[in-house]
């Protein structure tokens, strides 16, 4: 089968090579996956640089979210075990943590709707508690992870700021809800959330940029507000001034998404019944800017790495189907 695998650490484009290699043989309580479209997650730049929490052994196949097939038939979604990674013909994953695919969503939305929709569901309702008829900050809402949040935050009922750079992603921003759109290139973001808001601020903040956007967070966040850590795009981790945060009551929150599927993988599966449902009303819809084949793979994971797209890229191998 043909697999993209990384030999050794760098950008993208430079250390991901196509090969022909054995397929994978499934271990102890994991399956074989047919891949139907595997989607592109920030997390795939960060490993293939050697930056990520999670560093596989070398050589690995990144793709840590697929659309997948089972062998009798079943189209599931998935995480899969690396060094088994999606970006390939075949994956593996453990059995256990497979989950059904919705019918309302085609191969490419559904590989997009787990980690992206899990975080914001977790960043916003598990962490913050955000409550209907509050305001929410979200940075990077045109990106993978911020759109998703964007139209979790809709659908709560919340008035949603989003945070972009550039116009195009500002009118992506619009099409997915934003009440009010701010890019950060143009406008002065802190004066521009306080006039949105009557001065009052954003009651949560959801960030998954780090270095200036937290420090923008703490200046517009309301009394009682929450700031949810979600990742660090820009590369700069904060280092909090905890005074600061005394003196204006609010919350730093960290979410490690990852963590509750060995610590409370009950939840995991609770949040997916509800972007499930969430999907068949048609509340949430993965918005995907490219499907590309799985030649272009490389290429496409350096884009998101450079923060150029919108939405989600979503590599779909030859062979299979996904619809357009």
């Amino acid at each position: 089968m043909q697999a993209w695998q990384v030999h050794e650490n760098g950008e993208p484009s430079e250390v991901m090579r196509l090969a022909d290699v054995e397929q994978p043989t499934p271990g102890d309580g994991q399956v074989l996956l047919k891949v139907r479209a595997a989607n592109i997650n920030f997390p795939d730049v960060l490993m293939c640089r050697g930056h990520y929490q999670v560093r596989p052994p070398l050589p690995f196949t990144p793709g840590v979210e697929i659309c997948g097939e089972t062998e009798d038939g079943r189209r599931v979604i998935a995480n899969p075990a690396l060094p088994y990674g999606g970006f390939a013909q075949h994956a593996v994953a453990d059995a256990a943590a497979l989950l059904p695919a919705p019918d309302s969503l085609d191969d490419a939305e559904a590989a997009a709707l787990h980690i992206g929709y899990q975080t914001g569901w977790f960043a916003l309702h598990r962490r913050a508690g955000l409550e209907a008829g509050e305001t929410l900050l979200v940075h990077a809402a045109a990106g993978g992870v911020g759109s998703a949040a964007v139209q979790l935050g809709k659908a709560a009922g919340a008035t949603v700021i989003g945070v972009v750079g550039g116009p195009e992603k500002a009118a992506v921003a619009r099409e997915l809800g934003c009440d009010v759109v701010i890019d950060r290139r143009t406008e002065d973001v802190v004066a521009a959330v306080k006039e949105a808001t009557g001065g009052r601020g954003a009651d949560v903040v959801f960030d998954p940029v780090g270095g200036d956007a937290y420090t923008q967070s703490t200046k517009v966040v309301a009394f009682e507000g929450r700031i949810v850590v979600v990742g660090f795009a820009s590369g700069t981790i904060p280092t909090p001034a905890l005074n600061h945060a005394l003196v204006k009551n609010y919350s730093v929150l960290g979410l490690h998404w990852g963590l509750y599927n060995t610590k409370n993988p009950k939840l995991v599966q609770h949040c997916h019944e509800q972007l499930v449902d969430l999907a068949a009303r048609g509340a949430v819809k993965p918005l995907i800017s490219e499907r590309v084949p799985l030649a272009d793979a490389a290429a496409a994971v350096q884009r998101v790495g450079d923060g150029v797209t919108t939405g989600r890229v979503v590599v779909v191998p030859e062979g299979t189907e996904a619809a357009a």
